[in-house]
């Protein structure tokens, strides 16, 4: 059996299947690399140009120290994963450029991205990874020998993100929308009626301020106490602070379970909202919805049950994104060392609301129905992240024996 390493990809266009192996190449074969001179004082807000750093955030620069077609990779972190430019640019001196390419630089962009879990392996390990020019200078890259196939390729992954890029747009545009409507819907600090109000409910006069444990069922009731044990479907399905979404949706691609005997008191309902009460997440929420499955929900979580003829749930969950409640949040819970809101800080929160639910539910479903479109777009551009993953596996080579 051959021990020579087998550099054809899996998945090839029609016209290259003939075109043989690709080569491998060191990366200081086949670019120059060089790092740049530029410290943190030289960031300049609204600069000329931008500043590349160790940073996946692009600051910027009144200098420019490079102009050229370039690959930025950090020299310094937990990942190394690449940038294309092209243009005027300045460079950290934590950070390296890629450039004077002898084969097609955008080909090479992708071949490191789809690389970059390896520079991480490579790096030296200290309080942070540092990614050495030798290193570098070192790497392994597959080549395609056919400068047309690595066109193909590139200009395949370029489409790609070109339509990744339209729906993160898209999906931006839609967050500001409903920041939008959030602000008019809702009363500002201080007000006591919303900028916007649909017309049939113009007349209704001033919202009411209450505190929300006035318009609940019950009290609020902490979750159970146990630790998560790997998922089963023979045991209920866990709730914790870690499979809450930021924008309040259930994580179920890594679902856990917990094996503590509970009763249907401890499954969530229709019209139950969760809160986080304690850590970095304080104030984060959750509305459960039945499509989630049955929810057994953990002992850092508080359940709140709102009265349905006085506050709407689906209200009572939107209001939970507006800027007066985590104005709320940051002052209840900086009062002690650790982050953390109780169950009583909850039932005294004050809350305005109109006093005809109809409004409520008018503002509720407009709110949702935001949410639902910002909920498909985010899928579609996971959908896309990993189609490109795929693709990417089988545009390039595995190194086989």
């Amino acid at each position: 059996m051959s021990n020579k390493k087998k550099l054809i990809p899996a998945l090839r266009f029609p016209e290259f299947k003939e075109d043989g192996e690709w080569e491998e190449k060191r990366l200081g074969e086949i670019c120059d690399i060089t790092n740049g001179k530029a410290n943190a004082q030289d960031h300049i807000e609204n600069g000329k140009y931008p500043l590349f750093d160790r940073s996946s955030v692009i600051k910027a620069s009144n200098e420019f120290t490079f102009d050229c077609e370039s690959i930025i990779i950090p020299g310094e972190g937990m990942a190394f994963v690449p940038k294309y430019y092209q243009g005027k640019f300045n460079l950290h001196q934590r950070a390296y450029a890629l450039l004077n390419f002898r084969t097609l630089g955008f080909f090479v962009y992708y071949t490191m991205l789809h690389k970059s879990h390896l520079l991480a392996q490579k790096a030296v390990r200290s309080t942070v990874l540092s990614l050495r020019l030798p290193i570098l200078l070192d790497f392994d890259i597959e080549i395609a020998k056919s400068l047309p196939e690595q066109q193909k390729i590139a200009a395949c992954l370029s489409s790609l993100d070109d339509l990744l890029a339209a729906h993160n747009e898209k999906l931006e545009l839609l967050k500001g929308h409903k920041k939008g409507l959030m602000q008019n819907l809702f009363p500002q600090e201080g007000e006591r009626v919303p900028k916007f109000r649909f017309p049939e409910f113009e007349n209704d006069g001033e919202w009411e301020e209450k505190t929300l444990g006035d318009l609940l069922e019950q009290k609020p009731e902490y979750g159970i106490n146990a630790a998560a044990v790997e998922f089963s479907e023979e045991l209920p399905t866990y709730l914790r602070i870690t499979d809450i979404s930021e924008d309040g949706h259930f994580l179920n691609k890594e679902k856990v379970s917990v094996a503590k005997a509970v009763t249907e008191k401890n499954y969530l309902v229709e019209g139950d909202v969760v809160m986080a009460r304690t850590g970095a997440s304080v104030g984060k929420s959750y509305k459960y919805r039945k499509s989630d499955g049955k929810l057994v929900f953990a002992g850092f979580l508080i359940r709140i049950k709102p009265t349905c003829d006085l506050l709407d749930s689906e209200f009572l969950f939107q209001f939970f994104a507006t800027d007066v409640y985590w104005k709320w949040v940051k002052y209840i819970s900086a009062r002690s060392g650790q982050p953390g809101i109780n169950g009583a800080e909850y039932s005294s929160m004050p809350i305005g609301i109109p006093s005809s639910i109809n409004e409520q539910q008018k503002i509720a479903s407009c709110l949702s129905e935001v949410d639902d479109l910002i909920k498909a777009e985010t899928e579609k551009i996971e959908a896309l992240k990993a189609h490109k993953k795929g693709l990417m596996q089988g545009l390039f080579p595995k190194m086989e024996n």
